[in-house]
């Protein structure tokens, strides 16, 4: 039975090696890690998957913003998401992703912003980025660079560029 949870200080060498090994690269394990030591961190939107007591998957919510012309709009990041390889076409990401998001609704964040595959996250909800008014602040193909309102109409008048802190190194 998979179990879904917030992550503890405990998981974080569990945490990093599902990362370095869904992805094969460190770059996804030290962002969380900087992610973490930073002011961006929401300690209860980094959940941990558990399947017979071993942490198989994680997903990362962290607070990015919007800048528009009348100031910063605070919105979250979805990265990195990840799950063990030999655990992946499990629904492990999708039950992370979907709970994840009832997290963020329920903390009060209405908008959530992914960079990644585009035959994967518009099952959530997730458009093109682009098509709704937004920019990234670094060049990623627009079928990649998508948004989430989590609240209906959350986007309304809302045109910027998406910035992310140093720790993604964009």
């Amino acid at each position: 039975m998979l179990k879904i949870r917030p992550e503890d200080k405990d998981d974080y060498p569990a945490v990093f090696n599902v990362n370095l090994k869904a992805f094969n690269k460190s770059i996804e394990p030290n962002l969380v890690e900087a992610i973490r030591k930073s002011e961006n961190y929401i300690p209860e939107l980094s959940l941990v998957a558990i399947l017979n007591n071993m942490i198989v998957g994680h997903i990362l919510f962290s607070t990015i913003a919007i800048e528009t012309d009348n100031g910063n709009i605070p919105v979250l990041s979805l990265a990195p998401l990840a799950v063990l390889p030999e655990y992946q076409n499990r629904r492990i990401g999708s039950k992370l992703i979907e709970q994840g998001l009832e997290s963020c609704r329920r903390l009060g964040y209405k908008i959530v912003i992914v960079v990644g595959h585009p035959n994967y996250y518009p099952r959530f909800g997730f458009l093109p980025a682009r098509s709704l008014g937004l920019e990234a602040s670094f060049d990623v193909p627009d079928e990649a660079f998508m948004v989430l309102e989590l609240s209906p109409g959350a986007l309304t008048n809302i045109k910027g560029t998406v910035k992310y802190p140093p720790e993604f190194g964009v």
